[in-house]
């Protein structure tokens, strides 16, 4: 089996595009990838893609290890961001494929399932709301009540865990973001409008539903620190901090009766090593499109060694649903995987085959490979840029 093509695909993702990597081969095998990149460089992870293309052409896609490190070498002057991004796509495809040739689910190359299911928690839970309204046709959140409300339809769909992020309600909502330039120097009424929003939620939801709260970037230490001490009387199950300084991690870590989650912006396991050398945050995020699947299993057996559980990064399509799932059911140390339930009305259309969601819990796939493939026809009805 040889390499025919590496081409990377993007779809419109409503208000991002989603990206992904198809690897074709003379034996009709294709295997598919997502390596989606927020908001900033899809266009350069998809360029990288193509750069990278030219020295897997002609190889066998199966012993996915050595083409994981030709990428690496190839790139290593470029060891995150877009290129990380461009090599994790690729990577996960050839992890589908290989799956495929067998005839197996991805997770059974590593010894899997250890589990037939994994608990999920509603993702940005009010945040596209807040942003993209009419685009959702979702019901406004103008009033706390409105808040209260989406709490009980987390409940009512089975949910049993929600995250959000710093929605403030009004005609119309907002969400505090570091781009407003309200942030990083935090006042009272920012401390203010996050403990209204989590008592709100947790008012709606009950005692028995977790709830989590992401500032990401948006605070300094100081900021993250009062945050966290304003929602210590919730009984939150993490407060999510982004922060490229492991020492002011700790800092936070060590403030707060409250869990901390933190790592969905690092790449590989030398990334997070020095988080975990110093026991630095309570749940470690691993992102599957930002890292592969290679990799991010390393960074799952790194974080069990410092008895650090993980939650994977996921607020992406289908298909990273589905290459998220197959991680949780081949590494032990699993707490609970993100997904995003508001999403565009074509999100189910562009794949074969959609998770199989029930009671707030994703069944494991049993198909091979990822199993699904995307709908390369749908895709193309939503193309990127717009």
């Amino acid at each position: 089996m040889k390499i025919t093509k590496v081409e990377p695909i993007l779809c419109d993702g409503g208000w991002w595009a989603w990206v992904f990597v198809k690897v074709q081969t003379d034996e009709g095998i294709t295997g598919y990838g997502e390596c989606s990149d927020n908001r900033a460089c899809p266009l350069g992870v998809a360029g990288c893609v193509k750069d990278i293309e030219h020295i897997l052409l002609g190889q066998d896609p199966r012993p996915v290890e050595k083409l994981y490190w030709d990428m690496y070498r190839l790139t290593q002057q470029n060891p995150g961001g877009v290129a990380q991004k461009a090599r994790a796509g690729i990577d996960t495809a050839l992890w589908d494929i290989k799956a495929k040739a067998l005839g197996v689910p991805l997770y059974e190359l590593f010894g899997g399932p250890l589990r037939d299911k994994v608990r999920l928690y509603w993702s940005h839970c009010g945040t596209y709301r807040a942003w993209y309204p009419n685009l959702l046709e979702a019901p406004p959140l103008r009033t706390m009540e409105d808040i209260a409300n989406l709490g009980r339809e987390v409940v009512s769909r089975g949910f049993t865990a929600l995250k959000t992020n710093m929605v403030v309600p009004g005609d119309p909502a907002h969400v505090i973001w570091v781009t407003d330039g309200n942030c990083l120097n935090i006042d009272n009424d920012i401390v203010e409008a996050v403990e209204k929003l989590i008592s709100t939620f947790r008012g709606a939801v009950g005692d028995k539903v977790d709830i989590c709260l992401d500032l990401n970037f948006n605070f300094k230490t100081e900021g993250f620190i009062r945050i966290a001490r304003a929602v210590e009387p919730y009984n939150l199950m993490w407060l999510e901090v982004d922060t490229y300084d492991p020492e002011a991690l700790l800092q936070i870590k060590q403030s707060t009766r409250v869990p901390i989650c933190s790592a969905e912006n690092l790449y590989t396991s030398r990334g997070y090593k020095p988080f975990f050398d110093l026991h630095s945050m309570d749940v470690a995020m691993v992102d599957v499109p930002w890292n592969g699947f290679t990799e991010s299993r390393k960074i799952a057996a790194l974080a069990d060694i410092y008895e650090i559980m993980i939650a994977p990064h996921n607020y992406y399509s289908h298909l990273s649903t589905l290459m998220s799932a197959h991680l949780c059911a081949s590494v032990p140390n699993v707490k609970i995987m993100e997904i995003d339930v508001d999403g565009v009305p074509w999100k189910d259309d562009i794949i074969t085959e959609l998770p199989n969601i029930k009671d707030g819990y994703i069944n494991i796939p049993n198909k091979p490979g990822l199993g699904a493939d995307l709908n390369e026809k749908e895709i193309a009805k939503h193309p990127w840029p717009k």
